[in-house]
């Protein structure tokens, strides 16, 4: 049988068949590709108050480092998905780290803080063709659901790892040298990566009925960077200014065209048919609600320690080691769990710990610099994001027939990644506005000479309570500091009760929207398994309960 990703079977392989060609290659290539891209969107984690000092960075401007990223990976990850089926996942795959190459070398040197948001935006355009061209390289190899469960589980292993890595990797130039050093390792991390890619892999392609969408592209890419935009200077510059209200208004138009175009496009590159299956509709709302609480709580975590308490890179790269380091350590539990266990309990205990791990979070006094309260949420947190990345990733993949499995993989992709985006960006709005309305009405009755609560009140107008928390003793407004480490505790505060809710919302819809779900088995599961006809009159492989 031959399926329209282009890999080709045999008719019905017994459990113990050989592996497809190239299958060991393809994975290692897509474990290090997914590896490199995730060390490029986690690099500045711990590097956020370094940056701050550098570059004189205020609240936005850090949130902006981690959107830049992130949007360009969501804005194109649908059309990178057409790319690799039109032209090949290994060539979309290499020329996604050539980018990321030439965006760490363009961070590496960047003299400003706009500068810096150029290299990360083209660090997530690298991405944005990394992920999903690895994972639909190694679903195009896999033959059965307990060998992809098997690859996805090892994937998604490095993505964590990745993410984990990269904070030390930052935290350890920033001890010796500069920060600009950990970027210039990227480089080098990159262009391995392609090699092993351009070597390794195996070429595949699913050609047929795929072309752009440019017009659902554009729509997409405008609407998503409008919005995101509105939400992240909406604290700073005031969400009733014109350009902020604009920016929402304009950008919901755009989103609203962009269902529009893709209901009536020949080809779109966000199929709303896959919607239609109950068991992709819950896994990708709650992929992104998800990914938003887990990422928000990340970036919380990475602004309090680092802007807000100042701490050292390296103290921050510890923490980040609980956050993503379970995903990478429990890949051999974590895929034998999704063969053995219901999906539908291990997403719910998964968003249920991260949903536990935030809200422990909401407890941190901001005046304690110790590491000691960080350890258990993080360590809750990194667990159920453990359970949960690989299994909405398996039941979206597993929920659709194999003819959709490119589409699927895109999706998910997306979807997380969005999930991904909204999280900095709600966590910035959330905790910076906050932070500023509290740091306005401890300021207006502080007891503090005229002249400092008049300069403190100017430069928080500037740059927000987290300028003036950054002011060195004895410049004019720094007798506010304490005011505004106050504020900026209570807002970020908020901001990890806002990522627990959503994470328990997750548990929540995952527990009752996947009741008697039931997902597609390959072809060779289903080969002593009974065909039933389909709705639409086809025979399809019988399907199994989630």
């Amino acid at each position: 049988m031959t399926l329209n990703n282009g890999t080709t079977t045999s008719p019905g392989p017994t459990a113990g068949a050989a592996r497809a060609p190239g299958y060991a290659g393809t994975l290692a290539a897509a474990c290090c590709a997914v590896f490199v891209a995730q060390v490029a969107n986690a690099l500045p984690a711990s590097l956020l108050g370094l940056f701050q000092e550098d570059l004189n960075t205020h609240g936005s401007q850090l949130t902006w480092i981690t959107a830049a990223f992130m949007i360009a990976v969501v804005c194109f990850e649908f059309t990178f998905g057409v790319l690799g089926d039109l032209f090949g996942r290994r060539r979309l795959v290499a020329a996604g780290t050539a980018l990321v190459a030439v965006g760490s070398t363009t961070a590496a040197l960047a003299p400003t803080v706009q500068v810096l948001w150029i290299g990360a935006a083209l660090n997530g355009l690298g991405a944005g063709a990394m992920f999903p061209g690895s994972l639909t390289a190694i679903t195009a190899v896999t033959r059965s659901m307990r060998e992809r469960a098997h690859a996805v589980a090892l994937w998604s292993g490095f993505l964590s790892a990745g993410a984990a890595v990269s904070p030390l990797l930052g935290g350890m130039f920033a001890k010796v040298g500069s920060w600009r050093g950990s970027f210039w390792v990227l480089v080098g991390l990159a262009l391995v990566s392609m090699v092993l890619t351009l070597t390794l892999a195996q070429e595949s392609r699913a050609p047929e009925g795929r072309r752009f969408d440019v017009p659902g592209q554009i729509t997409f890419a405008i609407g998503l960077v409008l919005v995101l935009y509105g939400a992240v200077e909406g604290p700073e510059s005031g969400w009733t200014t014109l350009p902020v209200m604009f920016s929402f208004a304009f950008g919901a138009c755009f989103l609203a065209a962009f269902i529009v175009v893709e209901l009536g496009a020949e080809s779109p590159i966000f199929d709303l048919k896959l919607f239609r299956n109950r068991a992709f509709t819950v896994s990708s709302v709650v992929a992104v609600i998800g990914m938003l609480a887990f990422l928000g709580a990340c970036f919380a975590m990475s602004m309090w320690m680092g802007p807000v308490q100042h701490q050292d890179p390296m103290r921050v790269a510890i923490l980040f080691l609980l956050l993503q380091g379970p995903a990478f350590v429990l890949i051999p539990v974590v895929s034998r769990l999704l063969h053995r266990v219901a999906a539908t309990w291990l997403l719910t205990t998964g968003f249920a710990l991260m949903a536990i791990g935030c809200l422990l979070f909401t407890r941190l006094d901001v005046t304690d610099p110790g590491l000691g309260p960080f350890v258990a949420p993080a360590l809750l947190i990194g667990i159920g994001f453990a359970l949960t990345i690989s299994s909405v990733t398996a039941v979206a993949l597993n929920s659709v027939p194999p003819s959709l499995a490119g589409m699927a993989s895109a999706t998910t992709n997306m979807l997380r990644d969005l999930g991904f985006a909204l999280g900095p960006v709600v966590v910035g709005a959330v905790a910076l506005s906050n932070a500023g309305s509290a740091f306005a009405g401890n300021l207006s009755g502080a007891d503090l000479p005229a002249a400092q609560v008049a300069a403190a009140g100017e430069i928080a107008a500037a740059g927000g309570p987290i300028a003036v928390n950054s002011l060195p003793a004895g410049a004019p407004g720094s007798a506010a500091h304490g005011l505004a480490l106050d504020a900026l505790g209570s807002g970020f505060s908020t901001a990890f009760l806002v990522c627990g809710v959503a994470a328990a919302v997750a548990a929540v819809l995952t527990a009752v929207g996947m009741i008697g779900v039931r997902t597609h088995r390959s072809a060779e599961d289903e080969a002593s398994a009974l065909r039933s006809p389909g709705s639409d009159g086809r025979q399809e492989p019988a399907p199994t309960t989630v």
